[in-house]
């Protein structure tokens, strides 16, 4: 039975006043509350407006006893190996559970896009409240004043997977412990001889990111290597941003002699640079990625990486999602899972000639 949205409660305002508060028919306003595709941004945006305004609170009514409870997978992309194992490690928990999934991509909204023509409450969340979602997980970049703003107001439970940003406080997320995986990565090329050690970094607002490179400049202290700035570049987690930093690092008047990768695309990235120069892995530059995907096991030479547990972490946020659900709000709101090191083929101790 496909769900729509039931009527308010009787303390609450009617249909009709909100459509009398937006100037719109009801119609046109049960389209908007029920997800409809067909109504223009600027009449959905006073609908929701006067939604807001009225404190009208959209539920789902379906038949409880014949549709099975739902949770949304939320990704960023559908493309990638990374989304894949998330996708793996939900399948697998809600199976246990007795869960179906929903899974959509909702990749970032381009610049050109005027924000009022991709309200989320207008859209994509709307839909989740349609077809009567008891909670979603997030696997996006990040989410939105907006999109925190909706949730709360539709009481929906939801938890982050790997948020790139420090969520607000009280929301729920699983990720890895990315300091100790940058600590980790840092003391395996120190430990063979390594003393130039460069880092290619994500994004600068990246909670992971951070991390990581926190880790690796407090193993860089430990071992008294000195820490140099220009070794500290940032290629926002892309593989072609990330061959021009290797680049970069090699033309500096002292290039380092090995390079930590936070992330395993952009380690292939700083593969290709290093071939453009007719450089070998690891005889002249030692690599070190970080997620384990399976791009590491397919370079050459394999990558050795830092294995961040990701379908373990999406398994993990749906368990605590199905506590959510049942009215438990777990204790700490930052579940951190371990990493490890993978070695394989892309270190060795520093050629001399």
């Amino acid at each position: 039975m496909v769900p729509t949205a039931s009527a308010s409660t009787s303390a609450g305002p009617t249909l009709a006043v909100v459509a009398r508060e937006a100037g719109v028919s009801v119609p046109t306003a049960s389209k908007v509350v029920n997800g409809k595709a067909d109504v223009a941004p600027g009449t959905r945006r006073r609908v929701v407006e006067a939604l807001d305004r009225l404190g009208y609170v959209r539920r789902p009514r379906f038949d409880t006893a014949r549709a099975p409870r739902l949770v949304d997978l939320v990704v960023h992309s559908l493309e990638s190996s990374w989304s894949g194992a998330v996708l793996h490690g939900v399948e697998e928990a809600a199976y246990d559970a007795g869960l179906e999934v929903v899974v959509s991509a909702d990749p970032n909204r381009p610049r050109s896009v005027p924000p009022e023509e991709s309200r989320p409450e207008g859209g994509r969340l709307d839909r989740l409240v349609v077809r009567g979602t008891s909670g979603v997980l997030f696997n996006l970049t990040e989410l939105t004043a907006a999109q925190y703003a909706w949730l709360a107001q539709h009481g929906i439970p939801f938890v982050l997977i790997d948020p790139a940003v420090q969520p607000p406080p009280g929301v729920v997320s699983v990720g890895a412990a990315n300091w100790q995986g940058g600590v980790t990565a840092a003391e395996h090329l120190l430990r063979l001889g390594h003393e130039r050690v460069a880092v290619v970094a994500g994004r600068r607002r990246s909670l992971c990111s951070g991390a990581r490179v926190a880790g690796y400049r407090s193993a860089l202290a430990s071992a008294g290597v000195r820490h140099r700035p220009e070794y500290v570049r940032h290629a926002g987690f892309d593989r072609a941003t990330a061959r021009r930093r290797m680049r970069e690092l090699l033309d500096l008047p002292v290039p380092p002699t090995a390079v930590f990768v936070c992330s395993d695309a952009m380690a292939l990235g700083v593969y290709e640079a290093l071939g453009e120069r007719g450089l070998t892995v690891p005889r002249d530059m030692s690599v070190v990625g970080f997620d384990d995907l399976p791009e590491a096991r397919w370079a050459t030479p394999a990558l050795t990486t830092v294995r961040q547990p990701l379908s373990e972490m999406a398994a993990t946020a749906l368990r605590l999602l199905l506590r959510m659900m049942d009215g438990h709000h777990p204790e700490s709101t930052r579940t951190e899972l371990s990493t490890r090191l993978v070695k394989r083929a892309s270190t060795a101790p520093p050629h001399t000639v």
